[in-house]
């Protein structure tokens, strides 16, 4: 039974494999959209796959229709690029150069900048990214979608299909530069999105559901680097986000692996001894997100801080806040499970084990790759020659680059706000230290001076309930409403109704049937009947009696003619 449901889960992995490559390697909008949909799909599939938990399986209904409703703004950009722009292709495949593409690049060129038509073009294509990226306001299926395997968490939903829409964007940056507008509600929803998220990790006790949020943070910050313009850095830090995250969601199914199912970091505490593999790793991954040098995060994370900065300090203060945030509600996370006193469980503790080296090698190769994934983008600030923007270069159009090479050249100081970067991170590491290791009391204290802002961060502001009273509930009630009308108006008048008028109109034909058609009938009848009751008394069926009428009749007839005869001698 066990090797069937991995046979399963592996062919589910595969066919998403199958169409993520569909959607990465797509030169046009079309095959893009069907690789696009196949992961929706595969993302259903996996995080429903224990489907006879009831929460597992609500969890893949409901990934599965907000999407839906993103893909559904997706398709409509897409028939308006088709309609507008007469192609759907990205380029003409073996041109060297930007300037030489003869698909949607080039078509680009009849329009002019900020045209309205781009504009909605962009919007529409956001939307299908802010349902696949888990952007607000579409982003509540991502923390359900913890339900399904962890590493299917580490896989789709923090690696590659959630960041989808941040490389749509970015495949699609000729057309956002071209539209503003659309340009900056990317950077909004982004920057909303990322604080948003982040505060919401700092409350939650599920060690999944912080990564989950962790996840839509970055996310948050990709969607802000490509809304002012930074396409590399938002794909900068896609890559180098891979490695981190992936490696926090395998960490934390190990953990998880070791206390026996234990979600709850209330229940964990000073693993760090017990599963030190597990812990190393974690700890490596961990400060790789919070962006300490010369760990990946920090290359990437620093890159897009410093070209939002140049586009918008307003914007910039966002993420700079987000990023100390990041840092705290994380090494909250590692001082509740690896550090500090211990609060398993007895029955658990005598079974806490490390994990086997199917768990624990790709541990350490992600560890390695959060050390060193970002040192291919190190920047020319510090003797680097910035050699994944130049790798990019090929699919980003003229435009796009001057904008990147201007924003990277702005006004402030790049070594000011590195170091700001990494105060902000030690400054969360160091306030998680406090709160949770040397003065564990003070996170009851604040809960209990300010608990409804406790609460409205615990609950993750009652968003989950503000749209199930909106939506999901009046769904049900026009559900139940159509369903009234059904059974009352559609069967009621329609079919019970057509069926008593049948009914009756059958009473009355057989009425009519029996008493005036029939009763014509029968009445004919009995007038005959009647009329020939004196007949009937004359025939006996006797045949000497009808030779006596006969020789009678005879008589009587020669008797009349005698007797006529007789008065005419006369």
């Amino acid at each position: 039974k066990h090797e069937e449901i991995q046979v399963a889960e592996e062919a589910v992995v595969a066919a998403f494999m199958f169409a993520m490559l569909t959607l990465v390697l797509a030169n046009n909008l079309l095959l893009l959209f069907v690789g696009w949909e196949g992961v929706g799909l595969c993302s259903y599939l996996l995080i429903g796959f224990y489907f006879l938990k009831k929460s597992a399986s609500d969890a893949g209904k409901k990934a599965f229709i907000v999407n839906r409703i993103g893909d559904a703004g997706f398709l409509l950009g897409i028939f308006l690029i088709a309609s507008t722009l007469g192609t759907i292709r990205f380029t003409s495949q073996g041109l060297p150069h930007p300037a030489q593409y003869s698909g949607i690049v080039q078509a680009l060129g009849a329009l002019p900048y900020g045209a309205p038509v781009l504009t909605a073009i962009g919007l529409l294509l956001f939307v299908g990214a802010v349902g696949k990226s888990a952007q607000i306001p579409l982003y509540v299926w991502l923390p359900d979608a913890m339900e399904g395997p962890t590493p299917v968490s580490a896989l789709i939903h923090a690696a590659t299909m959630v960041t989808a829409g941040v490389y749509m964007v970015a495949r699609m940056n000729a057309l956002y530069q071209l539209a503003q507008a659309a340009l900056e509600v990317v950077a909004v929803v982004g920057a909303t999105t990322a604080i948003f998220a982040a505060t919401m990790g700092v409350a939650q006790n599920d060690i999944k559901k912080v990564l989950a949020y962790s996840t839509i943070s970055q996310l948050g910050y990709m969607f802000l680097a490509l809304g002012v313009g930074a396409f590399s850095a938002g794909i900068f830090h896609l890559m180098t986000h891979a490695f981190f995250k992936a490696l926090l969601f395998l960490g934390s199914g190990s953990v998880i692996h070791a206390l026996s199912g234990e979600q709850d970091m209330r229940k964990m505490g000073a693993l760090w001894g017990k599963i030190p593999t597990t812990a190393k790793t974690f700890l490596v991954g961990t400060i790789a997100i919070a962006g300490l040098p010369p760990l990946a995060g920090f290359f990437s994370k620093d890159e897009i801080l410093g070209k939002v900065f140049a586009h918008s300090p307003v914007l910039w203060l966002v993420g700079f806040v987000t990023a100390g945030l990041t840092a705290f509600y994380m090494f909250r996370l590692v001082n509740l499970t690896f550090f500090g006193s211990s609060r398993v469980d007895h029955d658990v503790e005598h079974h806490i084990h490390e994990s086997p080296g199917t768990m624990t090698v790709p541990l350490m190769i992600l560890a390695v790759l959060s050390v060193v994934g970002g040192w291919i983008g190190w920047p020319a600030a510090l003797g680097g020659s910035s050699r994944f923007e130049k790798f990019l270069e090929p699919v980003m159009t003229a435009r796009a680059t001057e904008h990147a090479e201007a924003a990277a050249h702005g006004g402030a100081s790049e070594y000011l706000l590195m170091l700001a970067s990494v105060a902000v991170a030690l400054a969360g590491i160091w306030l998680a230290m406090q709160f949770y290791l040397k003065k564990p009391g003070i996170p009851e204290k604040i809960a209990a001076a300010a608990p409804w802002l406790y609460q409205l961060v615990y609950n993750k502001y009652y968003v989950d309930e503000v749209y199930d009273a909106m939506f999901v509930n009046r769904t049900k009630d026009l559900g139940t409403a159509l369903s009234v009308f059904d059974a009352k108006i559609v069967d009621g008048l329609g079919v019970d109704g057509t069926g008593w008028l049948a009914r009756f109109g059958s009473s009355v034909s057989i009425w009519w049937d029996n008493w005036v058609v029939d009763g014509l009938v029968d009445l004919t009848g009995r007038i005959v009947q009647i009329a020939s009751y004196p007949v009937r008394m004359l025939q006996t069926g006797v045949v000497s009696s009808y030779a006596l009428l006969i020789v009678l009749g005879l008589l009587a007839l020669l008797g009349y003619y005698g007797n006529l005869l007789r008065h005419l001698v006369r």
